[in-house]
């Protein structure tokens, strides 16, 4: 027989308690991670807007595809290519038969007319807009490295009145798409002109190759998965803090914020 004072705690309490501590300590993480960054690197087709949300690039991608059947091109892709919902893969495809040529610099202008004219049906991503502002507030600086053209970010951020918290640290893609992310070189370009170390640095972003760039330049990095589908890929990929959505983030710089330093 166990005297009172012996008595274990219920079960119910226990994991309660538990899912509790686990809960702080991921917010003590997200906390360190998101006060402590002095520039804050966005990708931005995901945590900023949603680009293609009413412009699908499911139909741009099977646009291109078309184009090079025209040229009587269409074999450099391979069969999971020629129906592979994302752009930026038959670029980078493309490029890598016909590195820096012609056909991929026109490839790459069609894309880019195509993402310009997804900007004006872009949906803004729940929070991105204050985030920017707060930390833009904050004297944190803030640039986008992103695989999307930097003529369509710095459009899509004009209308939101966003383009002066980033400009002109708009870092997109290049003429040569073998420098695409997984690739770091945005996120070094970005750091290099902003003048700060990897390590005060912090990346959101929502994809592994958003991941895996910030590991290889160093950057702390915090996943945006809106959905639960998102966010498997990115805990799968390694990514050690995930939020479905900016607001924590958001809450966290009202609570804990004080301007970086100059």
């Amino acid at each position: 027989m166990t005297s009172d004072t012996d008595q274990t705690e219920p079960v119910g309490e226990r994991a309660e308690r538990a899912e509790q501590s686990g809960q702080s300590e991921q917010s003590e993480g997200l906390r360190d991670l998101v006060v402590g960054a002095r520039v804050v690197l966005w990708d931005f087709d995901g945590p900023i807007c949603r680009l293609f949300a009413g412009y699908s690039a499911d139909r741009v991608a099977g646009e291109l595809v078309d184009w090079l059947e025209q040229l009587g091109l269409k074999d450099l892709l391979t069969r999971e290519e020629q129906v592979h919902p994302d752009p930026h893969v038959l670029l980078a495809a493309v490029n890598r038969r016909h590195r820096q040529s012609d056909l991929v610099a026109e490839f790459e202008e069609r894309l880019t007319r195509e993402e310009l004219r997804a900007v004006p049906t872009a949906w803004p991503t729940a929070y991105a807009d204050a985030l920017i502002r707060t930390w833009s507030a904050l004297r944190v600086g803030l640039a986008v490295t992103t695989n999307n053209s930097p003529r369509v970010v710095s459009e899509y951020l004009a209308t939101r009145g966003l383009l002066g918290c980033f400009a002109p640290h708009i870092y997109g893609r290049t003429q040569d798409p073998q420098l695409l992310k997984p690739d770091p070189y945005c996120l070094h370009r970005a750091l290099s002109a902003m003048g700060v170390a990897p390590a005060q640095a912090l990346m959101v972003g929502d994809s592994a190759s958003d991941l895996t760039a910030a590991r290889r330049a160093g950057v702390p990095f915090l996943g945006y998965g809106h959905n639960e589908r998102k966010a498997k890929v990115l805990r799968e990929a390694g990514a050690e803090s995930v939020v479905h959505s900016l607001e924590p983030v958001l809450r966290l710089l009202w609570e804990h914020g004080t301007p970086a330093p100059a």
